[in-house]
C-alpha cells in the first residue's frame, strides 16, 4: 500500500445520497455524510446490516448513482458517470451462458475503449492473456467450457476474471462469495489475495463476511443501519502475506469479535478510527 501522504485514489466529500425528489423533500437517505480517503493501491472492505447502504456506495464509487450532496474523486477525476477505470463482480456470476468460459472474460475486452476498437486485430493476444489469467486462478482448462458445465465457485473464478481482464485501476467487489460453501470462499480469498499482492489495483469489497473482511482487507470500515454512514474504521494491523491458519490465531479473532459488536450499530458519529 502506498504512503498515506500519498494522495488518495478514492475521495469521498461529505456525500449524500436520496434516491428520488421525493425523498429527499422527506430528508429520507440512503446513505449520509460519506467521508473516505483510500490510498492508491489499498484493500478495503465495507461491513455493516442488510441495508444500510453497502451497495449504494458502491453504485456511488462507479459512478452508476450520483451524490444528491458531496463531491466524489477516483483517480483524481471527479465521478460524473460509470467508470471505465473499474472491474465488478458480484455475487452472482452472470456469466452469459451461451458463452465459453474464455468469450466471457473476454468481453470487456469487446466493448471497453482502448480494446474494442483493437479487438479484432489482437484478439489473439487477448486470448493469450485471458487463458493465462484462467491458468492463474485454476481454470486451466476450462476455456471451452461455458457457464452450466462448471461449479458455483468456478462461475465465480471466471467472474473475477472477466472484471480484471482489461487491467483496470480499481476491483468492485460486492457480495462476490456469498453464494458459496465455506471451502470454495476461503479458496477464492486466497487467490483474490494473490491477484492483489501481485498487480497492487485499488479493491473496495462490500461484504457481511467479517472474517473475511478481516483477513483480505487493509483497513475495514463499518456502516451504520439505514440511513448509513460510517460510524468505525479499522485499521487491520495483520502483517502480510496472510495464510489462512492466521483465521484461527486470537489476534485475529479479536479484531472479528470487536468489529462484530459494531455492527448493527444506530447512526452515530462520524467514523472513529482503531
Amino acid at each position: 500500500m502506498s504512503s498515506t501522504d500519498s494522495k488518495p485514489f478514492v475521495t469521498f466529500e461529505h456525500v449524500w445520497l436520496a434516491y428520488n425528489e421525493e425523498l429527499l423533500a422527506q430528508n429520507q437517505f440512503a446513505v449520509e455524510d460519506i467521508n473516505l480517503n483510500v490510498q492508491d493501491g489499498e484493500f478495503i472492505a465495507i461491513v455493516g446490516p442488510s441495508g444500510c447502504g453497502k451497495s449504494t456506495f458502491m453504485k456511488l464509487t462507479t459512478g452508476l448513482n450520483r451524490p444528491t450532496k458531496g463531491r466524489i474523486t477516483v483517480g483524481g477525476q471527479e465521478v460524473n458517470g460509470p467508470l471505465k477505470i473499474s472491474g465488478m463482480a458480484f455475487q452472482a456470476p452472470s456469466l452469459l451462458p451461451w458463452r465459453t468460459t474464455l468469450d466471457n472474460v473476454l468481453l470487456p475486452l469487446e466493448i471497453v475503449e482502448p480494446y474494442r476498437s483493437q479487438f479484432k486485430q489482437k484478439k489473439a493476444a487477448y486470448e493469450a492473456r485471458a487463458i493465462a489469467l484462467l491458468e492463474r486462478v485454476g481454470l486451466g482448462g476450462y476455456e471451452r467450457k461455458y457457464p452450466w458445465q462448471l461449479s458455483g465457485g468456478m462461475q465465480q473464478r471466471a467472474s473475477i476474471c472477466r472484471a480484471l481482464i482489461h487491467e483496470p485501476k480499481m476491483l468492485l467487489l460486492d457480495e462476490p462469495f456469498g453464494a458459496l460453501d465455506a471451502f470454495t470462499r476461503e479458496e477464492l480469498w486466497c487467490i483474490l489475495r494473490d491477484l492483489w499482492t501481485e498487480q497492487k489495483f485499488n479493491v473496495i469489497l462490500v461484504t457481511h463476511d467479517l472474517r473475511e473482511s478481516v483477513f483480505l482487507a487493509d483497513t475495514v470500515y463499518v456502516m451504520s443501519k439505514s440511513p448509513g454512514r460510517f460510524i468505525v474504521k479499522k485499521h487491520i494491523d495483520l502483517p502480510r502475506p496472510r495464510e489462512l491458519e492466521l483465521t484461527y490465531t486470537p489476534e485475529f479473532t479479536d479484531i472479528v469479535h470487536e468489529l462484530r459488536g459494531h455492527i448493527g450499530a444506530l447512526k452515530g458519529a462520524p467514523a472513529k478510527a482503531s
